[in-house]
């Protein structure tokens, strides 16, 4: 396993980070093998563990606490708010009155007295970064919390919120976890050159795209374990000029990848580890056996020149093959109301 630091804190952490959204009622219900998965994968070096506080409800963090039992203090734990948590129109966003309560309870089912990395979900349009900042903050002085961050934020809200904290002397935001793989670039054109600027330790989300840069979609084939085959309405499915398009491009990556003495899931992981401003990739397994095929990415620390000049002449750098991979969509497109009068 590789390392590397997390942006300009001085935390090392490994080149995969085990993402968990897939660990309780979204993924595996069985918490055996899901603790099986946390501790193979820490044998393996992996020291960056990934969760939120909506993955199945609040379900996986107590999960990832319970997996993590004996080797909390060997772990950089990451969790999220954000994201509803109950029908309380409050039990969500990034108010202090929220953050103050989603820290309280994301603390106690993991298990832990302090979280490493605590990430902001989403942008939330109605309140004031700095108010989110303000209690972030406090977070830290009290020792809850070691590093703030963000997740999906646009590349001029970073940069709002590094001036904000600058100009009212707040704790800065540190990372920022995006989505970012072979058939979603856009994150190249600006949120990944300003997280460099600014010493950002970048996780990526979804660095195999659902699932396509597995290999296991093909032409008129879906497994029936996989998310598109439990999901039957999932996006990529319901758009046919995307999904055609990520079949054609799937199979020229496969034999690229082969040519290159690699799985296609090694092409896709050491794609984005070449990016000089990411950290680390989030890996999301649901078995031990989707591990096992992704652990061994944890040797590269990027693909050769040639290799990434033929992935470019497939996917041009800052492309998504759908538009709905950008992770995020602010609401000025999709609520009619504030662009019209």
């Amino acid at each position: 396993m590789r390392y590397r630091r997390l942006g300009g804190t001085g935390v090392e952490v490994s080149t995969l980070c085990l993402g968990t959204m897939m660990f309780g009622a979204w993924g595996n219900t069985d918490e055996k093998e899901c603790h099986r998965i946390v501790a193979e994968a820490l044998d393996a070096g992996v020291n960056l563990v990934d969760t939120a506080d909506v993955y199945a409800h609040g379900e996986t963090e107590e999960i990832v606490g319970r997996a993590l039992r004996g080797r909390r203090d060997d772990v950089v734990l990451a969790t999220k708010f954000h994201e509803p948590m109950g029908a309380d129109r409050n039990r969500r966003g990034n108010s202090r009155r929220w953050i103050t309560q989603a820290v309280e309870d994301s603390l106690r089912r993991l298990g832990t007295d302090w979280i490493d990395v605590y990430q902001v979900h989403r942008p939330d349009p109605r309140t004031d970064v700095d108010e989110t900042l303000g209690a972030l903050s406090d977070l830290v002085r009290q020792g809850k919390v070691r590093l703030i961050g963000t997740s999906a934020f646009p590349a001029e809200q970073i940069v709002e919120a590094q001036w904000v904290a600058q100009q009212r002397q707040r704790e800065r935001f540190t990372t920022e976890q995006l989505a970012y793989s072979i058939l979603a670039r856009g994150a190249e054109a600006g949120v990944l050159p300003t997280c460099e600027r600014h010493r950002l330790g970048v996780m990526v989300f979804s660095p195999l795209n659902g699932g396509w840069l597995t290999g296991k979609y093909r032409a008129g084939s879906v497994p029936a374990d996989s998310r598109a085959g439990r999901n039957g309405d999932h996006f990529d499915f319901r758009d046919a000029a995307a999904r055609d398009r990520k079949l054609d491009l799937v199979g020229e990556l496969d034999a690229l990848a082969r040519e290159s003495g690699l799985t296609l899931i090694e092409l896709a992981l050491g794609f984005v580890l070449s990016h000089p401003a990411v950290t680390s990739a989030v890996i999301g397994p649901r078995t031990l056996e989707q591990l096992r095929s992704q652990l061994g990415a944890g040797q590269l620390d990027g693909l050769p020149a040639d290799v990434l000049d033929r992935i470019d002449a497939l996917v041009p750098p800052g492309h998504n093959v759908n538009p709905a991979d950008a992770g995020y969509q602010p609401p000025a497109l999709t609520d009619p109301a504030l662009r019209r009068r």
